[in-house]
């Protein structure tokens, strides 16, 4: 059988169980970084019925409903995953080395473009990370203090 590949853009997504460090945990490998993203009911329905790996999470406070959710992996062995932090002043391409900040960032908005990889003649997806936007919530001194470049010297130029 030959492996389909699937595509899936998701924009303004809530993320979830973030693990972009790669930290060993109870169901994590050490070096594995993945994250949750909670998708929309109707586009969860379809996705579970194309072969993703849609779950529900966990309910906590009595009334509250299940949402649905895929699980995302960041790989950077292969083909690295573009992600990008937005704030009011730049742009900054995260990499392997400093990603893990999204772990504790307090996120605002969230774009993320998923590749589906079917790993098996049953037809099931896994996810992999082809794409993040995130945008962060950026306090009163993180505005003060991000400028581009260097402030403009006071000094004169003796040439």
């Amino acid at each position: 059988m030959a492996r389909e590949k699937k595509k899936v853009l998701i924009e303004d997504v809530r993320i979830i169980y973030r693990n972009f460090e790669g930290r060993e945990k109870e169901f994590n490998e050490k070096g594995t970084r993945n994250f949750g993203v909670i998708l929309p009911k109707d586009l969860a329905d379809k996705m579970a019925r194309d072969g993703w790996n849609v779950k529900l999470t966990k309910v906590y406070e009595e009334g509250d409903e299940p949402e649905p959710w895929l699980p995302v992996e960041a790989r950077y062995d292969t083909r690295p995953p573009q992600v990008v932090l937005l704030t009011s002043t730049s742009r900054t391409l995260l990499n392997e080395d400093n990603v893990e900040i999204l772990d504790w960032a307090e996120i605002e908005t969230a774009d993320v473009s998923i590749n589906g990889s079917v790993w098996n003649d049953e037809g099931r997806v896994k996810a992999y990370l082809k794409s993040l936007f995130v945008t962060i919530v950026e306090d009163e001194l993180d505005r003060k203090y991000n400028t581009y470049g260097n402030p403009p010297s006071n000094q004169e130029d003796d040439s």
